[in-house]
């Protein structure tokens, strides 16, 4: 048990030598994952960075490629690809003298996927993973009305769950309420936050101020990669980081917005921690992705599961 001044997350993490942080969901979701992974990199401990990509990495020179499905991406990678967020934030890395090797997973089914993840906590001896979700998507049952896009969540949390020689696997959920606009129920988030309290398996939430180091660091990670990315800058990340600096309601930053109405404030900027095989425990279809080998396969499964229920938990408004 930790004191309430102890960061349960960071406690959970305090033994750990060589850490991992991957995003879970691809694009840009290993930036939702930076304030965690700069943190540990500040306490000194040796810290790696994933992401489930949605670059085009099948043409990689082989020298790139580490092991089936896993590429290491530098900032000098495929110069010539417009939108590459693992390059990017390779580039940010560098320029502010951190490590500047982000490992990237191409799209997938769970095999593949977990003996990449396999092969990269072999390379660098790795004794725990923060899996990072940038929305909330990743804390969905599968008995939802709405389910967000589940797909390269799920595989990241199923490819995971089996990796029990790994002492300490953690999930980060930042970016509350921006999964809305694909038809989460926030409402049905807080219960099953809820559920995931009353089993053990929810570690609290931190905020992330912009008067910290890595709160400011963010920011500047995330501004680098809209001026780097204009055509496709990341809308989870724009509104998590809109959120940070203060701002409120229908912020507008990309034109890939319009037309829609955004609601940024200040929960956007939580970070909700969870153990990771507790949450896998609560999914109720983990199990059928688990011998998938195609991401197309991951999205068929979870289509016929939904096609099999009776009834959905209907989406609720907070009452608030």
């Amino acid at each position: 048990m930790t004191a309430l001044h102890t960061n349960p997350l960071f406690a959970r993490l305090a033994d750990a030598e060589r850490i991992l942080v991957a995003g879970a969901g691809g694009g840009f979701d290993i930036y939702s994952g930076l304030p965690v992974a700069l943190s540990l990199l500040h306490q000194g401990k040796e810290v790696h960075l994933a992401n489930l990509s949605f670059s085009h990495l099948a043409g990689l020179p082989l020298e790139d490629w580490v092991a089936p499905d896993l590429a290491a991406v530098t900032p000098l990678t495929a110069p010539h690809q417009a939108y590459f967020p693992e390059r990017t934030l390779a580039q940010w890395l560098e320029t502010h003298g951190y490590p500047s090797t982000v490992h990237a997973f191409p799209q997938t089914g769970v095999q593949p996927l977990r003996d990449a993840y396999r092969a990269l906590v072999d390379l660098h001896r790795i004794d725990a993973i923060v899996l990072v979700d940038g929305g909330t998507d990743i804390l969905m049952r599968g008995d939802e009305a709405g389910l967000g896009t589940p797909e390269e969540d799920m595989a990241s949390l199923a490819a995971l769950a089996a990796l029990d020689d790994v002492p300490e696997r953690l999930v980060v959920s930042v970016g509350f309420g921006v999964d809305a606009y694909h038809g989460v129920s926030h409402a049905l988030v807080l219960e099953n936050i809820a559920a995931l309290e009353r089993e053990g398996a929810y570690l609290g939430a931190f905020s992330l101020p912009r008067s910290t180091r890595e709160g400011a660091l963010y920011l500047d990670a995330v501004a680098h990669a809209q001026d780097h990315t204009p055509e496709r800058p990341s809308i989870v990340n724009g509104s998590i980081a809109a959120a940070v600096r203060g701002s409120f309601g229908d912020v507008r930053f990309t034109a890939r917005t319009h037309g829609s109405e955004l609601f940024v404030n200040p929960l956007m900027s939580l970070c909700f921690a969870f153990d990771l095989p507790g949450l896998a425990a609560r999914c109720l279809y983990l199990d059928r992705i688990e011998d998938t080998h195609l991401m197309r396969q991951v999205h068929s499964r979870i289509a016929e599961f939904r096609e099999e229920l009776v009834t959905t938990r209907p989406a609720r408004r907070i009452p608030h």
